[in-house]
């Protein structure tokens, strides 16, 4: 089946309404093609530098003695991430001197971010955080702007290499290396610093963490190898700029005015969407951690089941939810992840009465990651269809950024609600937050929206 054979609904007609039901066996096909793949490694290069400016590095801060309030503080770099929309017209637009011509304009950003990553990997390894704690923020930092940066290069680029049915495909591929990634940038950088590690020394070893650090940094070349072997994307033509002001209106001022000017008045319903369709995962997700520790669960059970058995599962969802997008509709599949993710949350207030319970505990991690597994897939789906290729790199970058802000505010007040409210009605407090989520897909699914061309 050709790529050109599966174009998209005419404009004005809801995607999901002009989407011919396809056999399950040429459906599954899609997962061996090219591009797919060449997305499953790309995931990866994304998925890797996250937990490497979070979780792993606070693990080695604080194995280092700094204190949790600065280790806290230091979190604060994760905000490239939700700020990546303000930088992203230069993503899109603006080409580098010689690499755009050699790469093109998707894999030059693509190339450039690696490179930034790789170095600051590097800079953060050579780096003791006893000695001098300012470089490892200013590398953290760099890591964090070139993930960012990638990102938004490897959205456009995913949008642009395949057509509207195969997103979903395509999301779920690019899923399943992000997440293998995050188990290597997490279990498996502090299984490398605990082999590392010097025999017969105690206390904290510098030497172990700086291999453990520029292992990760020889990982990312893996994403390296993969762009430069991979096509780049036909490539859309701009008008001509005859200044710099105008220029700046076409790269900053056009994505906006584009998706505004498509969906008009639907485009509140769409961006209310967006802030919240994940506001049960990310409030909920922030006080795991601390419900696993006060419910007795040891760190290798907690490590067993959620961080390997649980990425399996949402691995899992992925590629169910990616088909079932395909089979069904982006929409359909909206919904029925919507209601999976807050109806998992109340699982959690079930295992709280449940104390110390292994197979508990399995049972709701299963039903928790194969639902956001499948929320995950469509979503990403949903985003992709909403974009104009022109500016697909600003577009996704805004859309993906408005996704977390809501949701990562209010999970700042979770610990407080625990203390006062308890874990119970923690967890079905958040599973009601996924109520206006279903009205709003509901409303979305019955709007007639334009197809970005």
């Amino acid at each position: 089946m050709s790529e050109k054979s599966l174009s998209p609904p005419p404009p004005g007609l809801n995607a999901d309404a002009a989407a011919p039901q396809r056999p399950w066996r040429d459906i599954w096909k899609v997962y061996a093609e090219a591009a797919t793949l060449r997305m499953l490694l790309l995931g990866f290069s994304a998925g890797l530098p996250l937990l490497l400016v979070f979780g792993t590095l606070s693990f080695w801060l604080r194995e280092a003695g700094i204190d949790r309030t600065t280790i806290g503080y230091l979190s604060w770099v994760g905000l490239a991430y939700g700020f990546k929309w303000v930088w992203a017209p230069l993503v899109d637009r603006l080409p580098i001197p010689l690499l755009t011509r050699w790469l093109g304009r998707r894999r030059s950003w693509l190339l450039l971010a690696q490179v930034i990553i790789i170095t600051a990997l590097v800079g953060m390894a050579v780096t003791d955080p006893r000695v001098a704690l300012t470089p490892v923020i200013w590398c953290a930092l760099a890591v964090a702007f070139g993930s960012a940066t990638q990102d938004i290069a490897l959205d456009a680029y995913r949008i642009e290499s395949a057509d509207t049915p195969r997103q979903a495909a395509l999301a779920a591929a690019y899923q399943t290396g992000y997440r293998i990634a995050m188990i290597w940038a997490g279990a498996g950088a502090l299984w490398i610093a605990a082999r590392a590690e010097v025999a017969g020394i105690t206390g904290y070893q510098q030497g172990a963490w700086q291999t453990a650090y520029l292992a990760m940094a020889a990982s990312m070349l893996l994403g390296v190898t993969t762009v430069l072997l991979s096509p780049e994307p036909v490539a859309r033509a701009f008008a001509p700029s005859r200044n710099a002001a105008e220029w700046l209106k076409s790269a900053l001022v056009e994505p906006f005015a584009d998706f505004l000017r498509r969906y008009g008045k639907q485009a509140a319903l769409i961006l209310a969407l967006i802030a919240i369709y994940r506001i049960s995962d990310v409030v909920m997700g922030i006080m795991a951690n601390p419900f696993y520790v006060d419910m007795g669960y040891t760190k290798d059970e907690v490590a067993a089941v959620t961080k390997i058995y649980g990425v399996v599962m949402t691995l899992a969802g992925a590629f169910v939810g990616g088909a079932l997008a395909m089979r069904f509709g982006v929409m359909k599949v909206l919904m029925l992840g919507a209601a999976l993710s807050a109806a998992s949350n109340l699982l959690f207030a079930w295992l709280g009465s449940r104390g110390h319970d292994v197979n508990a505990l399995i049972f709701v991690i299963s039903a928790d990651n194969l639902s956001s597994g499948i929320a995950s897939a469509a979503f990403i789906a949903y985003l992709s269809s909403l974009t104009n290729v022109n500016y697909s790199a600003t577009q996704y970058a805004l859309f993906s950024s408005m996704m977390l802000l809501l949701p990562k505010f209010l999970a700042g007040y979770s610990g407080k609600y625990v203390d006062t409210f308890g874990y119970s009605h923690f967890f079905t407090a958040t599973a009601l937050l996924g109520l206006p989520v279903l009205l709003l897909v509901w409303l979305a699914a019955r709007a007639k929206m334009p197809v970005a061309q």
